[in-house]
């Protein structure tokens, strides 16, 4: 039976894969330290739930409009404008199931063959795979270490052609925790009224920062009408499984998300987007939270640093940390499964999110304190074995 040649061109979220394997290892019985999935590892704030639960009881349990619920999307739209600093109509809003279905959306309505869409490299896999999947054509654009992994502007231009449709930024960024400054985001601003092509700001991690405040690229001179907003309430709320996020789209562009949406999912969890519009009340356990991954942040780096053959960069952002570890005399992929194997600590390779990850790790440190610190010495046993 034939399968369309395309699928071949379609990756995978690896982090999926080796929490399988952490299961696994756990269901025969060993420990295993979680340090590779992204999500925070806190409840969900209590007044949400209870929200979901009158939803559910009022009958909200049927199809809701493809865009979105209308109340949902104006408090969406207030919030944006008010955080952006950019006037945001409710019209520009689309709530999808999860924020992925943006990126994917996204990548399906402005590339196709013939077209070239810019990456950043390490990062979030998901990217690659859709522009490979469209049959564009995709362009890393590396973020190094000793730039804080943030983006080199020269690099960027020389990547820049005619074919180029779509910029793709992530800030905060995962895998790094990486922040592209407001001043530099105001350069790639120029750069893309300058050549005529759109930006995906994936901004899912805005809330999780530890110094100054977020700034959108859309926010600057001509972007507002160039830029896709990708956020949404899993990483802030604690909201993973609740599959909930949403895009902020030029106008132009509304209809075609929403046909997408239509021809896909039909629609969000009506339940869960009720549920959403508690999320104000949440706000003091937002803070108690990106409190506590601040105190967690401290502790695994100056954790990694401690660890000969280790040196860890501190991320500005996100729950994420990227150590090289080239100097442990195994190469990451190798590291990152014996890591698993022999000492129970779950991690991901930074090959994962791209060739220029080769040589480092990502660690999420949204796990308790005092799991981090035992991760931290089974990650020093292991190094010491290998020396």
């Amino acid at each position: 039976m034939k399968i369309a040649g395309k699928m071949a061109r379609l990756g995978q979220e690896t982090a999926f894969d080796v929490l399988n394997q952490a299961k696994a290892l756990e269901a025969q019985g060993k420990s295993v330290i979680h340090l590779e999935i992204g999500e925070p590892d806190f409840d969900t704030p209590s007044p949400i739930i209870e929200a979901a639960d009158a939803a559910l009881r009022q009958g909200y349990t049927h199809y809701g409009s493809s865009q979105g619920l209308p109340e949902l999307r104006e408090a969406i739209a207030v919030e944006a404008s008010q955080v952006r600093g950019i006037p945001v109509s409710a019209d520009r809003v689309i709530v999808t199931p999860g924020a992925k279905p943006i990126m994917f959306f996204t990548i399906m309505i402005l590339a196709e063959e013939g077209d070239e869409v810019i990456y950043p490299d390490p990062g979030f896999p998901i990217y690659g795979s859709m522009i490979n999947f469209v049959g564009a054509k995709p362009v890393p654009l590396v973020l190094r270490e000793e730039n804080d992994f943030g983006i080199d502007l020269e690099e960027l231009r020389s990547k820049i052609t005619p074919k180029t449709t779509l910029l793709i930024l992530n800030s905060p960024h995962n895998p790094t925790g990486g922040v592209i400054p407001g001043e530099q985001l105001e350069e790639i601003a120029a750069l893309a009224v300058k050549h005529d092509f759109w930006v995906l700001a994936d901004e899912v991690y805005r809330r999780i920062l530890y110094q100054g405040n977020h700034v959108s690229i859309a926010s600057f001179p001509g972007m507002a009408e160039r830029t896709i907003i990708l956020d949404g309430f899993s990483k802030t709320y604690a909201m993973t499984g609740w599959r909930l996020g949403f895009g902020i789209a030029p106008e132009p562009l509304v209809q075609h998300f929403v046909r997408l949406v239509n021809n896909s999912v039909s629609c969000t969890p009506t339940f869960i987007q009720r549920a959403a519009l508690a999320c104000p009340t949440a706000e003091p356990d937002v803070a108690k939270m990106v409190a506590e991954f601040a105190v967690r942040r401290k502790a695994i780096v100056e954790g990694l640093n401690a660890i000969q053959g280790i040196r860890c960069r501190w991320p500005a952002g996100a729950f994420y940390v990227f150590p090289n570890v080239q100097g442990v005399g195994m190469p990451s992929r190798e590291f990152a499964r014996y890591l698993l194997h022999e000492f129970g600590v779950a991690s991901l390779s930074g090959t994962a999110f791209g060739d220029a990850g080769d040589g480092y790790l990502r660690l999420s440190y949204a796990n308790s304190l005092p799991n981090l610190q035992e991760a931290l010495r089974r990650i020093e046993a292991c190094v010491q074995s290998i020396k």
